[in-house]
């Protein structure tokens, strides 16, 4: 019997949020280790080659890579199975184009193209807030950033804006009634709206109520908020359709 990590991933199990063809093959590119975890990643050869269309082949997208020209978070990439995720920020130096990787409603990744200046930050989840050796205070960010001293004001789910050129958090918002947030996961996935009430419960995990911009009220899992803004302002520009859900009437 095999032992070790499997190498391999099937088509039929990979995450519906690649959008996927049950009939493009067998197989499935399986995510690498890094700062995403496996269903909530994105290969960098399903970017090039599925959304993209700049390559037609497994072949094509590692020639690519190879030259050196695709970033993610202005770092160089050249792992064709390299787990991009939620907020990261691509870059194509050929092209001059930069994206985004954010959620439709439908819970797919897509791309969403920004312009430079919005491409020089990210926003990053605040995971974890705690105390490391002699006292040292330290963050953990959702796309495993740690960063040592932050702000004593940033707390657990709060999000912070960090620079991806000189390595500094800029600005941070906090997880408060009134903050604009996008959902990461559930059946509410991918719509946008405002914090409105926050319950808890003593069984289950809590439960935050919001209204998206047309005045539709719905409520997700605590985990699954993630701030973007605050009131109305959105740090990030939106996506078309604006996180609105089309509800069809039948």
């Amino acid at each position: 019997m095999a032992h070790g990590i499997k190498k391999h991933l099937k088509r039929l199990k990979a995450p519906k949020r690649w959008k996927l063809t049950k009939l493009g093959g067998i197989w499935a590119p399986n995510p690498k280790s890094g700062p995403h975890k496996k269903l909530e990643s994105f290969p960098l050869i399903l970017i090039l080659r599925n959304r993209l269309k700049y390559a037609l082949n497994n072949q094509e997208a590692v020639q690519i890579l190879q030259q050196r020209s695709i970033k993610v978070d202005k770092k160089i990439r050249t792992e064709k199975n390299y787990p991009a995720g939620l907020m990261d920020i691509i870059s194509i130096e050929k092209t001059e184009e930069n994206f985004r990787l954010l959620v439709d409603t439908f819970g797919r990744f897509i791309l969403h193209r920004i312009e430079e200046k919005e491409s020089m930050f990210k926003l990053c989840k605040v995971i974890k807030s705690t105390k490391g050796q002699r006292g040292i205070p330290f963050i953990t960010t959702h796309d495993g950033r740690t960063i040592r001293f932050p702000d004593p004001f940033i707390k657990t789910n709060d999000t912070i804006l960090f620079d991806l050129y000189e390595k500094k958090i800029i600005d941070f918002i906090k997880f408060e009634v009134g903050s604009l947030c996008i959902i990461t996961g559930g059946p509410n996935v991918g719509r946008i709206g405002i914090v409105l009430q926050q319950t808890k419960n003593f069984l289950e995990e809590e439960m935050i109520k919001l209204k998206d911009a047309e005045g539709i009220e719905f409520s997700s899992k605590f985990s699954f908020v993630f701030v973007i803004g605050k009131g109305k302002k959105s740090f990030i520009s939106l996506p078309k359709g604006k996180g609105i859900r089309k509800v069809q009437v039948v």
